[in-house]
């Protein structure tokens, strides 16, 4: 894609409504025949040229594509914008809507004008869902499109999707018969899991430095805000009085970083008392590790060192739906609070020993270097690294 255009996110509330010109013509179309025989069908799908030009336009449909459509609820969408005279005008855009119940996500539109095509556009949207995909942990992403649409099914198998599916009547009753049949097509995430029993745990050296804060910026970035700052705060941590390197520790596999935990003293406060205890953050798996155990084993070993070095407890801010897994539990649950006395999901603890949080309760504070990450020291540091586009999608907290 020519570096002129960029990729944006397009609000819901500015762009809901849009109608797509989805226009194409084509000679060619896969021939979709069903045969029923007494006990099995047999279905054959094979491309045929029908030697007249066919073009298909939105005027010929009863509802024609649009942008954030009422039933897609969850849509979120990204798009190609020229700006004229105060006018903007779309060239390209690509719309996604997660399925929950079945963990896939659903290309509900992609578009791209005449004048922009072939230029390597679509393949860029494309890479926009499939990261999306990624950062939500999908196992999937799907989309429709027709057996007419001979270009549409070229592209989607050049980006790696396959034949997922067809509906022989998604239209209409006689869809064989128009050569128009509903294809679904799906790319699929989840490969087989890569073998733990590869992976050391071991503590990082200082030649590794820059290796490992790599490793970090790939695994944050766009996750929780367009970019991340996590490699700056690994760089920051190693200088802090802090940081604890006798409990962090790198994960592994031959000469591959592929995971990465960083420990930091923290302390409870209760009127007077005070009581130090542990923070850790980021902990953080390369994404093509992720999935495969490396985060359980980075915690279990560290939290079994974090015992034998007669820490009691240890609290973090983390993602809800992982971490319980590892017996981490609200905060609340401990009577304990952040520094400004809140709570929430997302303020987990562990005791290490029986009473080790409970026992001490109230206020929880983080060590200062977690909050000394400027977004202008970031800027400069992130510029080290051969960083991805930041971009702003729907799983983002900030």
């Amino acid at each position: 894609m020519r570096e002129q255009y960029t990729i944006v996110h397009l609000p819901k509330e500015q762009w809901r409504g849009t109608v797509l010109p989805m226009r194409y013509t084509t000679e060619d179309y896969y021939d979709v025949r069903i045969e029923e025989e007494p006990d099995a069908y047999r279905i054959e799908m094979r491309r045929c040229r029908s030697g007249v030009p066919v073009t298909h336009s939105p005027e010929e449909y009863d509802f024609p594509d649009r942008l954030y459509q009422p039933h897609w609820e969850k849509a979120f969408a990204w798009g190609i914008i020229e700006k004229e005279e105060g006018r903007e005008e779309l060239l390209a855009c690509i719309e996604t809507c997660p399925e929950e119940w079945s963990n896939r996500l659903i290309v509900t539109e992609l578009w791209v004008h005449e004048k922009l095509r072939r230029q390597g556009i679509g393949h860029a949207l494309m890479s926009v869902a499939k990261e999306q995909a990624v950062l939500e942990h999908r196992r999937a992403v799907i989309l429709e499109t027709q057996s007419c649409n001979t270009a549409a099914i070229g592209f989607y198998q050049r980006e790696g999707f396959e034949l997922a599916g067809f509906d022989s009547c998604c239209y209409s009753n006689s869809d064989v018969e128009r050569r128009e049949v509903r294809i679904d097509m799906g790319y699929f995430l989840r490969k087989k899991k890569k073998e733990l029993k590869r992976i050391l745990v071991r503590r990082e050296s200082e030649s590794e430095y820059r290796r490992t804060e790599e490793v970090v910026l790939k695994a944050f970035w766009n996750r929780y805000r367009p970019g991340c700052d996590e490699h700056l705060l690994v760089h920051k941590l190693r200088a802090s009085d802090a940081y604890l390197p006798e409990l962090s520790r790198i994960a592994v596999a031959g000469d591959e970083i592929v995971g990465v935990i960083c420990y930091c003293r923290a302390f409870l406060k209760n009127g007077e008392r005070q009581k130090e205890i542990l923070i850790f953050g980021p902990l953080c798996v390369a994404p093509s590790w992720q999935g495969c155990g490396v985060g359980s084993l980075l915690l279990r070993e560290t939290l079994a060192l974090a015992v034998k070095s007669g820490y009691e407890g240890v609290i973090i801010f983390g993602e809800p739906d992982y971490y319980p897994r590892h017996g981490f539990v609200a905060c609340d649950r401990f009577g304990i609070t952040t520094a400004d006395g809140k709570n929430s999901d997302a303020f987990m603890g562990l005791e290490l020993v029986d009473g080790g949080l409970s026992g001490f309760g109230g206020a929880f504070y983080v060590p200062d270097v977690y909050y000394d990450l400027s977004e202008e020291e970031n800027r400069t540091f992130t510029a080290l690294f051969d960083a991805p586009a930041m971009r702003k999608f729907p799983c983002q907290w900030h």
